[in-house]
């Protein structure tokens, strides 16, 4: 019996031996203790849990080297691998998780849309049913803070900066033709279709060091990565049709449209300032392809598009007007690789091409011009920690152009120029805390044509000063080469440059968001000539500069009022600049003061109808009357625009459209042309430069088939 309870008592001794008590506190970088994180042992049951002073302790009969693991929602996960024995009275600080929800966004200068955006501020669905947009990406944008309204255009115009100082990209490369083509004073559109992208990222400055060859703005297009069905979409417009299908199979899939537009129909109702030869006639065509490899994804696409037209321009110079022709063809092909190298790497590749032709006729000249660019583009993206992030890569431009002019009155005129550029950047990602972050990067870009090769430094910083408010700056320098109509008579001119300086404050909390930009953009070595356009004789320079400061307001409310979302912005603008052949620093007639947009959507549920309204106001644009002596001295009236559109669920797969431009018929007048020599009483006459028609209507009639019955072309009208 004694060894018996000998036995015993040794047995229960050498348990207790082999037990070993882990402990330690967990609390936060700051101090402040961390209730009920979770503690254990990897690849083992034995584990615990801390209580209100952040302390834990547990037992184990594990020996040896182990790895403990400590974790608490909101905190990167810490690990420690050591022996059993060095882990007591351990003293552990959790780091926030950088990545978490509620973390910093390093936003400044950028509007990012889609669903996978932490500031989402504009869905590829608001891009196509705004009103006034018709259908167009480009209009959707022009509602946003930062832009200013030159309806006559159709294009990009961002803090200041003209058309041309703003790029597109689809998937990282570049388009180098992203409108259609058209002529003076009648606005264009962008050539792609919406529906094809899955979210957009606008940056009105301040944007990454991955991006170049632009003064202002860039505008990223995202195109779907994998569609959810097969479809097919019939789409039935008073001034065209067109028609999409999406198929699938295994890893792969393809979608493709096609769309004919004629607005002739429309100019026979609608009465035009212009006197049409030819209506307005265009074809495109465009296709995606994916294949879905088991780490990364390729992505092919082409699109083709052709356009051509003819009017008698009114001119107050030529009494007869100017006879002008334009027939334009355009190819465009795209193709991006993205994936996964191991180890926390990431590629993407890629190469775009485009080719631009275009036979114009001017009276009795004519112009034929051919534009083939190539964008080729690598980036590495390495994962060091949730707070250290860091992308280099290389791009390779190379472009060719050729134009060729005829006239009665001289011999056949030739010009050609090759203008390649080499860039590489760099750019890293670096969270301090939930609170804090940083963008620093760094662009070097090598112009083989002018010579040049430039350094622009890019830096952003953000910190998140409650849980639902941040505050940004941002600091970059920007290069861009002189334009086609420039570089055709002169190369030996510098990059021009503007150099960016924004404060940004941004609140989004319960569907709402308010955003507040400040900036100053300087500009340096703009282009100048001493005629009245580029010609061959001119004298060229690169002694031009400017600034552009302002305010951009943006409030958003989806919750307030139930089935109604909309948003407001306002954008204030102060800009002189002395360039082209401007013979002092003044304010271009392409800007405005003051640049307001109200859009509204409503769902009325009664009706199966979403009803939309936008509201565009712009304050009057300077120009030069030769009756006084000032240069860009006077201001057009301001600018009024009330738009409709109106969609109707015939049923959940047949949408009846309407939409109406202008509704109130607002004389909207974008500038003057003067006579080149003035009357009988020494006064110069003008004419007003106004839209080709007071009023734009689209009734149309949409059509989708698919698997699901539920889906609707709504988000594509």
């Amino acid at each position: 019996m004694k060894s018996l309870l000998s036995f015993f008592l040794l047995l229960i001794t050498s348990i207790s031996v082999s037990q070993t008590t882990i402990s330690g506190t967990v609390t936060e970088r700051s101090g402040t203790p961390i209730i009920g994180a979770n503690i254990y042992l990897d690849g083992t049951y034995d584990g615990g849990s801390t209580d209100d002073q952040g302390n834990f302790s547990f037992t184990t009969s594990e020996t040896g080297e182990h790895t403990l693991v400590i974790s608490f929602l909101s905190f990167e996960t810490y690990s420690l691998t050591t022996t059993i024995t060095a882990m007591k009275n351990l003293e552990v600080r959790l780091k926030e998780d950088v990545n978490s929800l509620g973390s910093v966004i390093l936003n400044a200068g950028t509007f990012s849309a889609g669903d996978n955006s932490k500031a989402s501020v504009l869905t590829p669905l608001d891009i196509v049913t705004t009103a006034g947009a018709a259908g167009d990406y480009i209009g959707a944008f022009q509602t946003l803070p930062g832009t200013s309204t030159v309806a006559e255009d159709g294009r990009l115009f961002v803090r200041g900066g003209d058309a041309n100082e703003a790029n597109v990209y689809i998937d990282g490369l570049r388009v180098f033709q992203p409108f259609t083509a058209t002529a003076n004073n009648i606005p264009t559109r962008g050539r792609f279709s919406p529906f094809l992208f899955k979210g957009t990222n606008f940056s009105t400055g301040g944007y990454s060091a991955e991006y170049g060859d632009a003064l202002s703005s860039v505008l990223l297009l995202n195109t779907i990565d994998e569609p959810n069905q097969e479809k097919t979409d019939f789409s039935f417009i008073s001034v065209g049709l067109g028609v999409g299908n999406t198929q699938k199979w295994k890893n792969n899939s393809l979608s493709i449209n096609a769309f004919y537009l004629n607005l002739k129909p429309y100019q026979e109702i609608i009465s035009q300032r212009v006197e049409w030869s030819k209506p307005f006639e265009s074809l495109s065509g465009e296709a995606v392809y994916r294949h879905q490899f088991k780490n990364g994804l390729l992505k092919v696409y082409g699109g083709l598009n052709y356009t051509d037209f003819q009017l008698i321009q009114e001119d107050i110079n030529i009494p007869e007007g100017i006879n002008f022709g334009l027939t334009n063809r355009n190819l465009y092909l795209n193709a991006s690789y993205k994936g996964e190298l191991g180890n926390d790497w990431k590629l993407t590749v890629g190469a775009s091409f485009a080719n631009d032709h275009n036979d114009i006729q001017i009276t009795e000249t004519k112009v034929g011009t051919d534009d083939n660019n190539a964008h080729v583009k690598g980036k590495l993206r390495k994962r060091f920690s949730n707070r250290f992030k860091l992308s280099m890569g290389f791009e390779q431009f190379l472009g060719n152009f050729t134009e060729e002019v005829t006239a009665p009155s001289f011999d056949k005129v030739e010009s050609n120029y090759q203008n390649n550029s080499t860039a590489v950047f760099t750019e890293a990602n670096i969270f301090f805390s939930k609170k804090l972050a940083m963008q620093l990067g760094v662009r070097g870009t090598n112009n083989a044509l002018l010579e040049y090769t430039r350094i622009a430094p890019r830096v952003s910083l953000a910190y998140k000063t409650s849980s639902t408010s941040q505050i940004s700056l941002a600091y970059g320098d920007f290069y861009q080469a002189p334009q086609q109509n420039i570089l055709k008579f002169n190369t030996s001119l510098d990059l021009e440059k503007s150099s960016h300086y924004i404060f940004n404050y941004l609140y989004q909390n319960n569907g709402r968001t308010l955003r507040a930009e400040a900036y100053y953009k300087g500009y340096d070595r703009l282009v100048k000539f001493d005629t009245e356009r580029p010609e061959f004789s001119s004298n060229y320079s690169s002694n031009g500069n400017g600034y552009a400061t302002g305010l951009d307001l943006y409030w958003r409310d989806n919750k307030s009022i139930k089935n109604l979302e909309y948003w407001a912005s306002y954008s204030y603008l102060n800009t002189e600049r002395t360039y082209r052949n401007y013979p002092e620093r003044a304010t271009p007639n392409f800007a405005s003061d003051h640049n307001v947009s109200l859009v509204g959507k409503h769902w009325v549920k009664d009706w199966k109808s979403l009803i939309g309204a936008t509201y565009n106001f712009a304050s009057g644009r300077s120009y030069t009357n030769p009756n006084t002596r000032n240069f860009l001295g006077e201001k057009t009236k301001a600018f009024n625009s009330l738009n409709l559109n109106w969609a109707y669920l015939l049923s959940q797969q047949k949408i009846v459209y309407f939409s109406l431009s202008n509704v109130l018929g607002s004389d909207n007048i974008f500038n003057y042309q003067y006579a080149n020599t003035p009357n009988s009483n020494g006064v110069f006459n003008r004419r007003a430069i106004r839209p080709t028609a007071d009023r734009f209507f689209i009734i149309g009639f949409f059509w989708t088939i698919s698997d699901n019955k539920t889906d609707n072309q709504l988000d594509t009208l």
